[in-house]
């Protein structure tokens, strides 16, 4: 049936009476004709384009998919069909439409449209229709305006205030949660309903409440996940080590965060005569989460871990993630385990997989392990974590050879106080402690897909995409922006070139982003397609099980092919399954930013409090771009961004320069532009926007502009 109305239709809209007709659809069966058509409008293989009248989308230049906003107003409707072209929707072109909804655009053909050419080729379009609304909620603060009653979106994504009516305890200045009801012309204003009332904005943990409802986060487990979670008890038990290698006399190791209490991974290195012999040992969450079992459902629905900044969402109830999963110290664990003979020259010879059990010896932080690595051993510990070191090393250096990319970004950890208020902010860099772990990691990662593949065993494997050549390009000509110049970028080489140009450079932070921008998002997906960044042709996630529900996938596969008597992936349900948990991948990577944001503004925001009274601290800040408004700034030492409002200027009357964007002092001629590192206050913060304001500390700017004059006369 749904072959014979694809091919009907064509050039002209079918109305669904001359549809029925020439599929000879009597009376009785209407009702279900109409589900099949509803289903295929849907999915976005054909459009309504009035009433009832349907067409092929490509016939009338119409596309359907899923509308994915920026904070800046405009959006993408994200093409469905593999290696498909998204479409641009600028922000006068939405309509009513909404972060997530599925809608229909048209493609826009004129490319002088609204009076001004295109800057590029890329596809343009203005959406028609909302087929399907999200069904995402609005967290917002309630405010009254006037007699009525408002809810002021936190997502800056939701471009108008929501009209409610008056809800039982909800006061103005509640942090709410609503619903959208009705929002038909974007003349009008959108109404809906408070459902919830998560507690005064300001006060401690609200904040977090609203992350949680805004991306629909879990929060407690079903009763019956928790009751099977429950009947594993609490420790290993003789009949659990049946067929398993015994590996508790070994000197296994865990190194991991400060703050980790899912230990998933534990390593072992010995140093042999040509090289070392390596064993990875993961978690064996597969031998307790059974497929079809209420804890594996519950597990594939979350996808994975969320790690808030005051609070961990875990994939698995906290006896299993924090409990007999984790691999603590002097505790018997079940553990699936890779071994692996590593040459002097960092390459790989023989390679084994296996069921154990172990009984890790020492539980190290990063911190521990750093500490350890600047000094020469002088324990049995410590002689470990050296052994470990030096392959890695040789890890790390042949693959950066093969042509891996270095993309590692520091990271900002936010210390809370016990009523989850901030209280410091410390910058952690990806040092060689992490990278230690990071490249055992990735060898195991890598031999487990390449091991699956070979088998022919279905199974979902962690992608990343060549990028595209024109976002390249448009990457260039930002680098050029900065005084960076740039070969051909679709070499790996130059990429490489680049990467390593920046290192120590004032506008490194800026530049690295955006060439992630510029590069595809990795995804999971059921055929091996290799992963660019790493540059490695076969990988997947096969060490994080704890957190990460493809990981468990990848256990049940390798199981799987040690005995054939074990369940593995149903390769039916993996294309699916892969898109699924890309997706909560990236709604847990959305809501783990936002958190830790919010918690830099609180933190921000006491230190302008404490500004009024005297006390005026300053940070070291780098101008990321000049902009006919003011200063985009990264302070490095809290990665916190923010605006030094070109009017907060004082010393002179500043203009724009667009060709060379940067910002001139009229009598002074003071530059400021990208790369230049200033000092800087908190002037304002602003909850609503989520945005951080900044002024030049004392009388810098008089200074630098007396050197700035200085210096052009010589």
């Amino acid at each position: 049936m749904v072959d014979r109305i694809l091919g009907m239709l064509g050039e002209e809209a079918m109305p669904l009476p001359a549809i029925a007709k020439a599929l000879r659809v009597e009376k009785g069966a209407l009702p279900g004709l109409g589900q099949i058509m509803e289903g295929l409008e849907r999915s976005g293989r054909i459009v309504r384009v009035r009433r009832d009248h349907y067409i092929l989308p490509q016939a009338a230049d119409l596309f359907t998919g899923t509308l994915q906003l920026h904070a800046g107003g405009s959006g993408h409707v994200l093409a469905e069909e593999q290696g498909g072209k998204d479409l641009f929707i600028r922000s006068d072109n939405l309509g009513t439409a909404l972060n997530g909804d599925r809608v229909v655009a048209r493609l826009i053909r004129d490319p002088r449209d609204h009076g001004r050419p295109r800057r590029d080729a890329r596809p343009e379009g203005r959406i028609v229709r909302v087929v399907e609304r999200s069904g995402a909620p609005v967290v917002g603060t309630l405010r009254k305006n006037g007699r009525f009653l408002e809810v002021v979106p936190d997502d800056p994504r939701f471009p108008r205030d929501l009209l409610v009516a008056p809800a039982k305890n909800a006061r103005p200045g509640d942090k709410v949660v609503a619903r959208l009801d009705r929002w038909e012309n974007s003349h009008e204003t959108p109404v809906g309903t408070i459902t919830e009332v998560l507690g005064p904005a300001g006060s401690p943990g609200v904040d977090m409440l609203a992350v949680i409802h805004k991306h629909r986060l879990p929060r407690e487990f079903p009763p019956e996940v928790s009751v099977e979670a429950e009947r594993f008890g609490a420790e290993v038990t003789e009949s659990d080590l049946d067929g398993r290698d015994d590996l508790r006399g070994r000197n296994i190791i865990t190194i991991d965060p400060d703050d980790a209490r899912d230990f998933d991974d534990a390593i072992e290195v010995q140093r042999t005569a040509d090289g070392w012999e390596v064993s990875v040992h993961i978690a064996d969450v597969s031998h307790y989460v059974k497929p079809g079992s209420h804890l594996d459902k519950e597990a594939r629905k979350r996808g994975n871990s969320v790690y808030l900044a005051d609070r961990v969402i875990p994939m698995l109830p906290e006896n299993l993630s924090n409990g007999l999963c984790s691999l603590r110290p002097d505790e018997d664990r079940l553990a699936f385990s890779v071994f692996a003979t590593i040459r002097r020259d960092g390459s790989v010879g023989d390679v084994r997989f296996g069921r154990s059990v172990i009984r890790s010896s020492a539980r190290l932080t990063y911190r521990q392990a750093f500490a350890i690595l600047q000094e020469q051993p002088k324990d049995e510990v410590s002689h470990r974590v050296h052994t470990a070191w030096e392959c890695s090393s040789v890890l790390r250096k042949r693959r950066f050879a093969a042509g891996a990319l270095d993309l590692e970004m520091p990271e900002v950890k936010v210390w809370l106080d016990k009523e989850g208020r901030p209280v410091k902010l410390e910058l952690v860099e990806n040092d060689i402690s992490h990278q230690l772990i990071e490249e055992l990691m990735l060898l195991a990662n890598e031999q487990v897909a390449r091991h699956l593949k070979h088998r022919k065993q279905p199974n979902i494997y962690r992608i990343h995409e060549k990028p595209d050549p024109e976002k390249l390009d448009e990457y260039r000509e930002l680098a050029a922006t900065y005084g960076v110049k740039a070969g051909d970028l679709g070499h790996r080489p130059e990429l490489q070139k680049l990467l390593d140009g920046l290192k120590g450079q004032p506008y490194s932070s800026a530049l690295k982003i955006g060439l992630l921008k510029s590069l595809k998002r990795a995804r999971y997906a059921p055929d091996p397609l290799g992963h660019f960044g790493l540059s490695k042709a076969d990988y997947s996630h096969f060490t994080s099980p704890i957190r990460r529900y493809a990981d468990l996938l990848t256990h049940r596969s390798l199981a799987r092919l040690l005995d054939p008597r074990h369940k593995g992936p149903d390769s039916r349900d993996l294309e699916s399954v892969s898109e699924h948990l890309s997706t909560t991948e990236r709604t847990a990577a959305d809501a783990e930013k936002e958190s830790v944001r919010l918690k830099k503004l609180e933190y921000f925001s006491k230190l302008a409090e404490e500004a009024e009274a005297g006390v005026v601290p300053s940070f070291e800040a780098q101008v990321i771009e000049a902009r006919n408004y003011g200063l985009l700034v990264e302070l490095p030492e809290t990665l916190m961004t923010g605006l030094v409002p070109a009017s907060s200027l004082g010393d002179d009357f500043y203009f724009f320069d667009a060709t060379k964007s940067r910002l001139i002092g009229r009598q002074s001629r003071r530059v400021f532009k990208a790369g230049d590192t200033l000092r800087v206050q908190v002037l304002r913060v602003d909850a609503f926007k989520q945005q951080i304001d900044f002024r030049i500390a004392g009388e810098q700017a008089k200074r630098s502009s007396k050197v700035q004059r200085r210096g052009s006369r010589a």
